[in-house]
């Protein structure tokens, strides 16, 4: 054997290995997350498979409600938790009173300037109805509740399950909350 086919079969074995390990990471991905979208400050998709085994609050937003202030509240957790592997996913949503009516340049703007949000955020998206982008219709048939209006918020645990809703009204410093995302973490 020449040294070209050495050097062509060592790369097609490190080829076949690379793709074994990427279709083995696929395979580990719990069935909630096996879902792509487009993340919100340059529409580059992002394939939700990359936070396989951190505990997720996923969370319909949007930047004119009298609960758009639990941005602040929403980073402040995610920064405290996030090395014990929490992620926060932010879905704007203009399906409650219009009141995200930006587009994703404007909306990744207001949430970075006015609240210095870092956790993911993902493009607009509809989260109710059957026009429920796929995550969204799996959180509500998992939890047997629908988003009722912005803020809305769904905890998943590590192995994908789906933990449990909680309104709009549920700060993220609240407390049987903050309990719930602990609990997740530790296991």
């Amino acid at each position: 054997m020449s040294l070209t086919q050495k050097i062509s079969l060592l790369f097609g074995l490190a080829l076949i290995a690379s793709t074994g390990s990427a279709l083995a990471e696929t395979s580990a991905c719990p069935e909630i997350l096996k879902h792509s979208f487009s993340r919100l400050q340059d529409e580059a998709p992002q394939n939700l498979c990359q936070y396989a085994g951190k505990v997720a609050l996923v969370v319909n937003t949007a930047s004119y409600c009298g609960f758009t202030g639990q941005y602040e509240g929403l980073e402040a957790l995610y920064a405290k938790y996030e090395r014990k592997g929490l992620v926060v996913l932010g879905f704007p949503s203009n399906d409650f009173g219009n009141q995200e009516p930006g587009n994703s340049k404007q909306i990744a703007d207001f949430c970075f300037n006015t609240y210095g949000v870092k956790f993911p955020m993902f493009s607009k998206t509809s989260v109710k109805g059957k026009e429920a982008n796929p995550l969204f219709a799996q959180l509500i048939k998992s939890t047997g509740t629908s988003p009722k209006w912005n803020f809305y918020k769904y905890l998943i645990d590590r192995q994908g399950k789906v933990i449990t809703a909680y309104s709009s009204v549920t700060t993220p410093d609240n407390k049987a909350m903050v309990a719930d995302i602990e609990k997740a973490l530790a296991q």
